[in-house]
């Protein structure tokens, strides 16, 4: 019988396959495990601030990328950068502003572009915080 593969190879090869498939599945139920504790543990750690883990993402990502007061960055960029979707991104944005974290601005050479800036008031805060949302990764990263 030409071309007949012997049913043990078979099933071996699809143990395999079965296998490495449950392995990439635990995997990735790892990852999302490890991800909504830790989402939890910085919610917990920030909620008395009035933030979130979503709240800081943005202030922290602000921070980094315009570390001078009064520095913009394109509203654009963190769309990428944050796990959210731009009208969430938006929404979040627009609640920060109303809090005095951030300022936003519409770009003169893009009218459709908006840029968000940090305040003296979300730069206070995200330095206040950040040993927080530290300690809150450490704890459920172990490191």
């Amino acid at each position: 019988m030409h071309g007949h593969v012997p049913r043990n190879r078979c099933y071996r090869a699809h143990m395999a396959a079965k296998t490495a498939g449950a392995r990439l599945e635990e995997r990735w139920r790892h990852i999302l495990s490890a991800h909504a504790r830790t989402m939890c543990e910085i919610d917990r750690a920030l909620h008395p601030y009035g933030l979130g883990a979503s709240d800081f993402e943005v202030l922290d990502m602000l921070a980094t990328a315009a570390p001078e007061e009064g520095e913009q960055c394109r509203v654009q960029n963190l769309v990428g950068r944050v796990h959210l979707s731009q009208s969430a991104l938006s929404r979040l944005i627009a609640r920060l502003e109303k809090d005095g974290l951030v300022t936003r601005s519409v770009c003169m050479e893009d009218r459709r572009g908006v840029w968000v800036a940090l305040t003296a008031k979300g730069r206070d805060l995200h330095a206040e915080v950040l040993p927080l949302q530290r300690a809150a990764l450490a704890r459920t990263l172990g490191e």
